[in-house]
Formats: structure tokens, C-alpha cells, sequence
């Protein structure tokens, strides 16, 4: 992974009165960054949800209701990813450091993923070197879709604002089938190599057979139903997911409003990291309590990139000294509707399918 030095700027002093604030924003209220009881309702809503949707599915009586319970499922663990597993994985779901590792661990293993793979690449690459090629572990370099301007720009990409949703659906199993058993041989699309210690190839390989064994053969063996059933439910539970993933998520880095900086011949970027946070992110509906609720606030991206160390159930009551702090520096915060974020990924597929150079559209608030 290629380390990048940051300069100073306005981002630097932005970020430096944004701490105190925030800091001043806790010990006035004397309460804690890490989740709140609001929060232990969350996990314990969530982690209740997987089970009893995976025990109403395993005692069907019939096909219809097996596929919704399935579904429900699968949308459960989905949820408990977004609001349960992130959280934790940076250390911020709970106080205690033991309960946020366990769960960590839990919700995302029992998705057949290895948490330690995404856990220290989120942390160390992502959250460090957002929208960078070569340091920042989600971005990809695709032959199917290019989305920086320094990947080759092909013919049929002028096409990929079109096929793109389609391949969305498979994001999950993608990730699921491919994307870390090809770490594993440095063969991967992303553009940093990825080096798993011998015992998380073992974890993976244990985690990737228990998820099969109880998505797809236990149901097979327990239900009245042809296996082929089983397999469709699997398919379409992991196209869903996969499409409010990519819906969510897409639609922050991917953007005709982000950049994709990149340093010079020496490794210099020529902004400060917290400019670099606020330059390749966009949120939406920030103020919405239902979305902070399902989310797990992932829809105020640029709020957690800055403040990983903070549960996103209190994203909405710092959102005030955030906007202006961020106003007081000059420093660009851009939100918006999801409506409107998700016509800006569309404008950005289309635009770097078609332009060599891509130069990000400026933010008017």
C-alpha cells in the first residue's frame, strides 16, 4: 500500500476546532462517545431479528413464506452490518473493548466474511487514503468499470452508466465467492495487494463452509422443499442485499461531485487529510432519524470518516457543529437528497465512460 504525506490547510484548523467542539459537545452533556442504552436496543434488536427470521425460515410450512423469511433474513444480517458491525469495528458500538471485538467478530464472520481482512483494510486503508488509487483498499481497477481517471478508458465504458446496476447484484456473492479467497493469491481487482496472516485464511475458509452449511444445506435437508428452492432463496437474498449495499454506499464515494486526488512522484498530497474526508464524500439526508436508525448513519459519510471514534447513534445531534465548523473555515460540506446523490452516480458513471480527464462538478449549496 502505497503511504501517502498529507499538507495543511483549511481542513487542518477545520478538523482541529471540530475536536474541541465535539469534545466540549460530550463533557458538557457528561456522556460517552461509544453507543448508549438507545444503542444496546439496536444490537440486541438486530442480532434478535437474524435469529428469529433464520428460526421462522428453517420451520416453513410453505414456499411463500420460506421466501420471505429467508429474505428477511438476509436483509436482518444486512442491517446488523450496517448498524451492529461497523460500529464495533472501530471500537465505538459499547465501552468495552472485549463486547465491540466480539461483535465485530460474530456479525461478521456469520456472514461467511473474515473480519479481520475487512476490519484492518477499512481502518488502515480506507479510512486513511479515501478515493486514492493505490491506497485506498475500495478502489477498484475493473476492466468492466472504470472509476478513476487513470484507468484506461474503453469503448464499452461508454455503456457502463447502463450495465453497471446489473452488476451490482452481484456484489455480495462476489465478495462472498471471490473477492477475499483471490487476496489470498494477489489476485484481486483492488489496487492494493492484500497480505492474510495463515490462521484468518484458515477462519475464512471455516466461516465461508458454516455459511453454506446453514444457508443452503441445512435448509435443504430440514425443509419439505427441492434444494433448488433453497438455491434460488440464497440467489435472491444475496441480489437484494447486494443492491441496498451498493445503493447505500455507491452513492457516497462515487460521485460527479467527489475527487480522486492523487500525490505526486514523491507521495505528497497537496490538501490536508481533513479536506481529503470532506472532498470525497457525500452525504444525504442527514437529519433523517429513520436512516441514522437502518443505516447505522452510514448516509452521513463525511460526519464518520472525520469522527470514526464516535457511535453513529449521536450523528444527529452533532450535525449543527459540524456544518458550522465547517462553514467557519470554508471547508466544502456537501449533502443532499438521496435522489440527488444517486443521479450524481449516475452522472459520474456516464462521465467517466466518456471523459479521459474527469474533473468533478462543483458543490453548490
Amino acid at each position: 500500500m502505497r503511504k501517502i504525506k498529507f499538507s495543511k490547510d483549511e481542513g487542518s484548523e477545520f478538523y482541529k476546532e471540530l475536536n474541541e467542539q465535539i469534545r466540549n459537545y460530550f463533557d458538557s452533556n457528561q456522556m460517552d462517545k461509544t453507543g448508549n442504552k438507545k444503542m444496546i436496543f439496536k444490537i440486541v434488536l438486530y442480532f434478535t431479528l437474524v435469529f428469529l427470521f433464520y428460526f421462522l425460515m428453517l420451520t416453513s410450512s410453505n414456499l411463500g413464506a420460506f421466501f420471505v423469511f429467508y429474505i428477511g433474513l438476509g436483509i436482518s444480517v444486512l442491517l446488523n452490518a450496517f448498524n451492529v458491525s461497523h460500529d464495533a469495528a472501530h471500537g465505538v458500538a459499547v465501552k468495552s473493548k472485549f463486547w465491540n471485538k466480539l461483535l465485530f467478530q460474530l456479525s461478521f464472520n456469520l456472514q461467511g466474511n473474515n473480519a479481520y481482512v475487512w476490519g484492518k483494510n477499512h481502518n488502515e486503508s480506507h479510512h486513511l487514503y479515501t478515493n486514492i488509487e493505490g491506497s485506498d483498499i475500495d478502489v477498484l481497477n475493473n476492466p468492466l468499470v472504470r472509476m478513476t481517471p487513470n484507468q484506461d478508458l474503453q469503448w464499452y465504458h461508454r455503456f457502463q452508466y447502463l450495465y453497471v446496476p446489473f452488476l451490482y447484484l452481484f456484489y455480495s456473492l462476489n465478495w462472498f465467492l471471490f473477492r477475499e479467497f483471490l487476496m489470498i493469491f494477489n489476485r484481486s481487482s483492488r489496487t492494493i495487494k492484500i497480505m492474510i496472516p495463515a490462521w484468518e485464511v484458515i477462519k475464512l475458509i471455516f466461516f465461508k463452509i458454516a455459511y453454506i452449511t446453514y444457508m443452503i444445506i441445512i435448509p435443504s435437508i430440514i425443509l419439505p422443499f427441492e434444494w433448488e428452492y433453497v438455491l434460488i432463496a440464497f440467489l435472491l437474498n444475496h441480489f437484494l442485499v447486494s443492491l441496498i449495499f451498493t445503493g447505500v454506499l455507491g452513492v457516497s464515494h462515487l460521485s460527479d461531485y467527489v475527487a480522486h486526488p492523487q500525490p505526486d512522484s514523491k507521495g505528497k498530497l497537496t490538501m490536508s487529510w481533513p479536506k481529503l474526508q470532506m472532498c470525497t464524500s457525500v452525504d444525504y439526508n442527514v437529519t433523517s432519524t429513520f436512516l441514522n436508525w437502518t443505516l447505522g448513519g452510514f448516509n452521513a459519510h463525511a460526519l464518520h470518516h472525520l469522527l470514526p471514534n464516535i457511535c453513529h447513534i449521536h450523528y444527529i445531534k452533532l450535525l449543527p457543529i459540524f456544518r458550522a465548523v465547517a462553514k467557519k473555515y470554508g471547508v466544502t460540506y456537501m449533502e443532499m437528497s438521496y435522489t440527488q446523490a444517486l443521479r450524481s452516480h449516475f452522472r459520474f458513471l456516464k462521465k467517466m465512460g466518456t471523459q479521459v480527464e474527469f474533473k468533478p462538478a462543483t458543490y453548490e449549496i
